[in-house]
């Protein structure tokens, strides 16, 4: 499972993959994900548009460090 966050006619765009899932009360919910800072710019070659990467375990602390990483880079 693969969520991009943010709009990629920008310089850079977040990719978030869930690794693994867990079950909450009859649901599955992301457990594991790796959050990936990426150039959208589609001339680089795919292991050059990584700028920064980290794990996070649940979908709400990957967004969040998405969301900063995400609105940092923009503004620069």
């Amino acid at each position: 499972d693969t969520i991009y966050y943010g709009n990629m006619t920008d310089k850079y765009v977040i990719k978030i993959d869930i690794k693994t899932k867990k079950t909450v009360e009859d649901m599955e919910v992301a457990d594991k994900c790796t959050v990936q800072l990426m150039l959208t710019d589609p001339e680089i070659r795919s292991r050059k548009q990584i700028v920064k990467t980290s794990e996070k375990n649940g979908l709400y602390l990957a967004l969040d460090i998405a969301d900063a990483w995400l609105t940092r880079a923009l503004t620069e």
